[in-house]
C-alpha cells in the first residue's frame, strides 16, 4: 500500500482526497519510484481545486515534480537505488504524478539527480524553477545581453519569478521585478531584482505600442501582462512566455511585432527534449545560489499539499511550495 492525493470524477465535478492504494493500481511503466518529495506548481493547484481543465485522465494523482529512489527498473539507464528527477511530460495530467508515496514512470522521462542538488533543494527549484532556467537560456540563446538594457520579470514573487530573478542576476542582468505588496521588494531585493513595476501597472488593457523599456521579458502570466510586456520591449527585443497565470488569452495587436521586430519565445517545460532539460538544470546548478533556495521554498506534508493546491490558485503562494510526501 501506498498514500497518494487522488482526484476523481464526481457529478459536482470532482473530488480530492489523501487516501491509502494498492501499488498494483500504479499505471504502466518501466521505472517504479520511492518518492520522496515532490511540489505544488501553479497546474497542480488546478489540478487539485479543480479550477482548470488541467486533468484530463480519472482517476488522477497530481504532481508534476517528483524526486525518489529507483526501487524496481527494465529501463537500461536506470537501476535500484539511483535518485532520479521527474519534471512533466504530462505526469499529473494524464499519468499519475508526484504527490505520492509511490510512483511508477517511463524511464525516458527521467533523468539522474544532478549531482549538485539534494533532493529537497531539486524540489524546491522543481518545474517553476526549471522552466525559469530555460527562459534565461532562451534569451541568452537569442543574444541578449547584460548591457542591451534591463529584463522584466513578471509574476514574482511566485516560482517562476523568483528562479528567474536569481538567474537573471547572478548572470550580470539588471532585473525589473513585478510586485504586489510593498512586502514583497525585500524578498525579490534578496533575490537580486534592482528595480520594480507594480503588477497593477501591467495587468489591465494597455496601448499596442508604449515606451521602450526592457531588452527581454520573462512572463509567466499571460493575458493583458503579456501583452503590456510586448509593448514595452525594445526594437528587436526577446519576450519568453511560459504561462497564464491571469490567463491564456492575448489581448493585444501584432504592431510591436511588426514595427519593432519584438520576438516572442514560446517555452515548454513539458515535452522539453533532454538536451535543452540538462542545460537548464546545469545553468540551475551553476548559477542558483544555495542560500537562495531557502528563500524560495518551504516546506508541507503530504495532506498540506490540499491546502498549498488551493493557495497557489488563490495567489497567497510566495516562491515555491515543497511537499515531503512522507510526511
Amino acid at each position: 500500500m501506498f498514500k497518494a492525493i487522488l482526484i476523481e470524477k464526481a457529478e459536482s465535478g470532482q473530488s480530492v482526497a489523501l487516501k491509502e492504494l494498492d501499488e498494483s493500481q500504479l499505471p504502466e511503466g518501466d521505472v517504479t519510484i520511492d518518492v520522496h518529495y515532490s511540489t505544488i506548481n501553479y497546474k497542480d493547484g488546478l489540478a487539485i481545486t479543480g479550477a482548470g481543465p488541467v486533468v484530463r485522465r480519472w482517476p488522477m494523482v497530481p504532481g508534476i515534480d517528483l524526486t525518489g529512489t529507483v526501487s524496481e527498473s527494465s529501463y537500461a539507464e536506470f537501476k535500484p537505488g539511483d535518485t532520479v528527477l521527474l519534471n512533466g511530460w504530462g505526469v499529473g495530467e494524464v499519468h499519475w504524478g508526484g504527490l505520492a508515496t509511490k510512483a511508477r514512470l517511463k524511464g525516458d522521462w527521467l533523468i539522474k539527480l544532478p549531482a549538485g542538488f539534494t533532493e529537497q533543494q531539486a524540489m524546491a527549484i522543481g518545474t517553476a524553477g526549471y522552466t525559469a532556467a530555460l527562459s534565461v537560456d532562451a534569451l541568452v540563446n537569442a543574444g541578449v545581453t547584460p548591457d542591451m538594457g534591463p529584463i522584466l520579470v513578471t509574476g514574482t514573487p511566485g516560482g517562476v519569478g523568483s528562479v528567474a530573478t536569481a538567474l537573471l542576476a547572478k548572470a550580470g542582468y539588471t532585473v525589473v521585478a513585478s510586485y504586489g505588496e510593498e512586502s514583497e521588494k525585500d524578498y525579490l531585493t534578496r533575490l537580486g531584482a534592482k528595480e520594480f513595476v507594480h503588477r497593477d501597472t501591467l495587468s489591465g488593457p494597455g496601448k499596442p505600442l508604449q515606451k521602450e523599456t526592457y531588452a527581454g521579458v520573462v512572463d509567466s502570466v499571460g493575458s493583458h501582462t503579456l501583452v503590456n510586456a510586448i509593448a514595452q520591449t525594445n526594437y528587436r527585443g526577446f519576450v519568453t512566455a511560459c504561462g497564464l497565470a491571469q490567463g491564456a488569452d492575448l489581448p493585444g495587436t501584432v504592431m510591436p511585432i511588426i514595427l519593432r521586430g519584438v520576438s516572442i519565445l514560446g517555452i515548454d517545460s513539458v515535452m522539453c527534449p533532454k538536451g535543452p532539460r540538462m542545460a537548464a538544470w546545469a545553468r540551475l546548478d551553476r548559477d542558483l545560489d544555495r542560500a537562495l533556495i531557502s528563500e524560495i521554498g518551504h516546506e508541507v506534508s503530504l495532506e498540506g499539499a490540499l491546502q498549498a493546491g488551493a493557495d497557489i490558485v488563490a495567489g497567497k503562494i510566495r516562491g515555491r511550495v515543497l511537499v515531503d510526501v512522507r510526511r
